[in-house]
């Protein structure tokens, strides 16, 4: 049992990039005071695209759904190995994920090589992987692998009363977010430590026809700002300004729809999230605030579209991150949990009013 003590560092001092961060904040705290400034996106623009079938390349794997909502399990000893998947079976798997919102593996015998290379494989050819901003130059896997430690966690301030708060969709600050996850647990503890996931689709399902409808078209402002400016500062190194796609500078923040369609599936999904949308912009902010606390609660009161998942070594899951919500489960103490995740960049966010919901 590995045990944590926090580690205290120096603060990031380098002159230059401190005028980058107090640039970068002085234009944040504009947008946040007067979103008038915020750069919109055209809500009308919807690209070509053709949602996918599911082929069926992996049927001699046994698996089976973990709930009807959310998440699918192929069984421990199925023979199943993401290292030995053809591109056909990837391509299948990608579909699988994007219908079920998040697919489990256990015992995977993927390296970080391959894992990297898997990611490249599920991600949009025009964006590649994603270095996420509080990513160490030099650090132990490369840029585009991000660990996932507990020993980092030491760093956040959780909420100690509402786990709840955890819940989020995977970098949404940027303007080219991720379309999957590919998280490898290698170093569980003893006991606790799940993951849980919300499905988009179900959340969007949730709302009535009226309210659908209200908010079909609506865009809303993703920020993770003062999150990551707080822990660069912690952590005593600079932030990454340059991280896939489009996604670059200091500003760690985009704009997108309320309401996102998946392009591989073809169905609607509620794309707001605790950790990072912040105002939905064409309403007033006390409009915004109760508008957005209700949405989030639709995603935080609803176990019936949730799924857990209890990891131990070596499991993966993989995971849609445009039409589901997750979160880590804070209740090992001072043990050590690891993981490492590769995150590919997607598409643009969009809406396209003639696409449907899942069940429609």
């Amino acid at each position: 049992m590995v045990q944590l003590e926090k580690k205290s560092l120096a603060p990031v001092t380098d002159p230059a990039y401190q005028a980058k961060v107090a640039e970068a904040r002085k234009i944040n705290h504009q947008k946040t005071a007067n979103p008038k400034l915020i750069p919109k996106i055209d809500t009308n623009a919807v690209p070509e695209y053709t949602p996918k079938e599911y082929k069926g390349s992996l049927d001699t794997f046994d698996r089976f759904d973990v709930t009807v909502n959310i998440g699918t399990e192929f069984k421990a000893g199925s023979g199943i190995q993401l290292s030995k998947l053809t591109d056909e079976q990837i391509e299948d798997l990608a579909v699988l994920v994007s219908q079920r919102g998040v697919v489990f593996l256990r015992n995977q015998d993927i390296t970080v090589d391959e894992q990297r290379e898997f990611g490249r494989k599920l991600a949009d050819p025009s964006a590649g992987l994603h270095t996420h901003p509080i990513t160490e130059e030099g650090s132990e896997f490369g840029d585009q692998i991000t660990i996932i430690s507990s020993e980092l966690g030491e760093y956040y301030e959780a909420d100690p009363v509402y786990a709840s708060r955890g819940w989020h969709s995977d970098i949404t600050f940027e303007p080219t977010p991720s379309n999957y996850a590919i998280l490898k647990i290698v170093e569980p503890p003893t006991d606790g430590g799940d993951t849980l996931w919300a499905s988009g689709y179900s959340a969007y399902e949730k709302l009535s026809k009226p309210y659908r409808q209200f908010l079909e078209g609506l865009t809303a402002y993703h920020s993770s700002f003062e999150q990551f400016h707080g822990f660069s500062q912690l952590r005593g190194h600079q932030l990454r300004d340059v991280r896939g796609g489009k996604n670059e500078g200091l500003g760690l923040d985009a704009v997108h729809p309320l309401i996102r369609t998946n392009p591989v599936t073809g169905w609607k999904s509620l794309f707001v999230n605790n950790g990072f949308t912040k105002r939905i912009l064409e309403l007033s902010k006390p409009e915004s605030d109760t508008v957005l606390n209700q949405l989030f609660r639709v995603v935080l009161d609803n176990h019936d579209i949730q799924v857990r998942f209890k990891w131990n070594k070596n499991d993966v899951a993989i995971w849609d991150n445009r039409s589901t919500y997750h979160t880590a489960t804070q209740d090992y103490g001072k043990e050590f949990r690891k993981g490492i995740r590769v995150v590919p960049l997607g598409e643009t966010p969009f809406f396209d009013p003639k696409s449907k919901s899942k069940n429609e």
